[in-house]
This record gives structure tokens, C-alpha cells and sequence, in this order.
């Protein structure tokens, strides 16, 4: 890390002393859950009532330590479903600033009625999750952000984080809600070409250089949105795989790196446009 970056990364908090000059980023997959019984923000569980079919979407709700009110960031979960990592990262925004919201958009859909804790399993929550059409995903996101937005803690700014299946939700997302203000996609598939035109907020894109499924959706959408004259910042890390924000320990530091520099800048972008 550069001198100049480091200063950078103090001055917006991403390093303390015991981090040893190292950003801040949300716990790897299998530290998460030990992460979120230490931390020491307020975080709860809220059923949000809204939506197409009206199911209360169970939603995972932290706040920041702040005197001022806050931008909302709505995090959108990966294909596995609303898991403890997303939760730790949630957690982790928060920590940074913003209030955070983790919707559980399959709420409901699992057995007797629950959502990603009810499905028994990875390969069944990924099957629910598969299983929720754009609609349906978008009608949830837009009562889970409408909730949030009307917080008498909140400051009315809106932003999207998604992972995976939830960044090409987050991206998706962007296209169809008008009142939103940022949108973040790691690792996310990019819409399609004539949805774009519907796009407002400006769009961080972060992409490990070896995921040439996801990747190959990125110059369409990249060509597109300059030519709309819209914002869609874009970096590709080198070696970094799908995922590697979750998965810091694999691609012999290759994830851990593209870490380093993507939750920074998803940090700063977020702040500038949700203050």
C-alpha cells in the first residue's frame, strides 16, 4: 500500500491502529458469525411488510454509532440466500457509517413458510433463490428500501450493495427505481443493453479478473452507459476469482488483494453520494 493511499484510508476510517494499516473489511465467510456476536452495534430482525404478494420479508437491520442521520445502503444477497456473511457485512457498513439492510427476499418461500434459515441447506436456498423472478425481487427490494428510507434515522439517500446473484440484482435494480442514488455490484452479471436507459444513480461495478462469465456482460453495459452519458465506474482485479470478497484465503492472495481495494472505494463512493 502507498503512502498516499494509506493516509487516504485513515482519513475515511478504513484502517485503525489495530488493523496494523490493513483496511477494514467485512469478515471472511467463516469469521462472520463471531464477528456479529462482538459487534458492538445495533442490529435486529424486522419483518417488513410490503410487496407484490404482501409476505413479510424478514430483514436484518444494523445501525451506526452517529449523532446525524444516515444514508440507507440495502445489501443484496448472494444466490445462498440471506447468510451470516451478508449479515457481517451489513454489519460492517454500518461500522462505516450508514444503516444498513439486509432483506431476506425469499422470505416465505421455504418450508412452513420461512425463508433462507427454513431451506436446510445451500443447494435448497439456492434453488429458492433461483426460483424468484426479477418482478418479485424488484417489488421486494422497493418495499424493504421504502421502509428504510422513512427511518427517523435516516437522511432520505439511498444506495444498493449486492453480491453475486444480488450484484446483478443491485445493477438490475438500478434500472427500474428511479429514487435511488448509488448502486454497487460485486461480481454481478450487467443487464442487458436496453434496460439501461432507465438507469439514474451511478453504478460501481467490482470484478475478479478470472470471471469471464460475469465479465463478459461488462464492455456491453460499459459501451452503453457512455454512450447514454450515464456513470458506471468499473475495476477488474487481477487473479481475483468470483466471490473474493467472501472468500479472502483463496487465489494465493489474489482475493484478499482485490479486497483491499474494492471495499474502499465502495466505501467512498457510497459516502459521497449518500451524505
Amino acid at each position: 500500500m502507498t503512502a498516499s493511499a494509506l493516509l487516504a484510508f485513515v482519513l475515511f476510517g478504513l484502517v485503525t491502529p489495530e488493523s496494523g494499516g490493513v483496511p477494514v473489511l467485512p469478515p471472511p465467510e467463516d469469521q462472520a458469525r463471531g464477528a456479529l456476536e462482538k459487534s458492538p452495534r445495533h442490529g435486529e430482525w424486522i419483518d417488513v411488510k410490503g410487496g407484490k404478494d404482501s409476505v413479510p420479508i424478514r430483514t436484518w437491520i444494523v445501525y451506526p454509532e452517529r449523532k446525524d442521520r444516515a444514508g440507507i445502503v440495502v445489501v443484496i444477497h448472494e444466490v445462498f440466500g440471506l447468510t451470516d456473511w451478508i449479515r457481517g457485512v451489513a454489519d460492517q457498513l454500518a461500522r462505516e457509517g450508514f444503516i444498513a439492510v439486509a432483506p431476506d427476499l425469499i422470505s416465505g418461500r421455504g418450508p412452513g413458510g420461512g425463508g433462507t434459515e427454513s431451506a436446510g441447506g445451500r443447494d435448497a436456498a439456492v434453488a429458492l433463490v433461483r426460483g424468484l423472478s426479477p418482478e418479485e425481487a424488484t417489488s421486494r427490494l422497493d418495499a424493504v428500501r421504502a421502509w428504510a428510507v422513512a427511518l427517523p434515522a435516516s437522511n432520505g439517500k439511498s444506495g444498493t450493495v449486492g453480491f453475486c446473484w444480488g450484484g446483478a440484482r443491485s445493477f438490475a435494480y438500478a434500472t427500474t427505481q428511479p429514487s435511488l442514488d448509488a448502486a454497487v455490484v460485486y461480481y454481478g452479471s450487467s443487464p442487458e443493453a436496453a434496460a439501461l436507459a432507465g438507469v439514474r444513480a451511478p453504478v460501481l461495478g467490482l470484478y475478479g479478473g478470472d470471471d469471464a462469465r460475469v465479465n463478459a456482460t461488462v464492455p456491453p453495459a460499459e459501451a452503453e452507459m457512455k454512450k447514454l452519458g450515464k456513470s458506471y465506474e468499473v475495476h477488474t482485479y487481477e487473479g481475483a476469482g468470483h466471490g473474493f470478497l467472501r472468500q479472502l484465503a483463496e487465489r494465493d492472495g489474489a482475493n484478499a488483494k482485490a479486497a483491499e481495494q474494492a471495499w474502499p472505494s465502495t466505501i467512498a463512493f457510497l459516502r459521497d453520494r449518500l451524505r
